[in-house]
């Protein structure tokens, strides 16, 4: 989500689901090895844990939200954030270039 016009704290959301408590681990827990790896950032903040079925990393600019399914739904930050336009996920190979 682009919240670049709407947000003073932030420019982007990132949302996932996961179906179980160990995928919200790896899920998050891969997030932070690759940008850490790869790009050499690393989270300001991390908060939650799986058996919360949420977890957040904050990177300054992006938010990585990777709820349980379930969850997800029940927070409904896509509504929250409804004034947010959605961004379509690109991997490096199907960007433009």
């Amino acid at each position: 989500m682009d919240l670049r016009e709407i947000s003073t704290f932030t420019e982007f959301f990132v949302l996932c689901s996961a179906a179980s408590e160990p995928q919200i681990k790896a899920i998050a827990g891969e997030v932070e090895v690759r940008l850490k790896q790869d790009h050499g950032v690393r989270a300001a903040a991390v908060d939650g844990f799986p058996a919360s079925q949420w977890i957040v990393l904050d990177f300054m600019q992006v938010i990585v939200h990777v709820f349980h399914a379930e969850k997800r739904g029940f927070y409904a930050l896509e509504d929250l954030w409804g004034d947010a336009p959605r961004l379509k996920w690109q991997t490096a190979a199907t960007a433009p270039q």
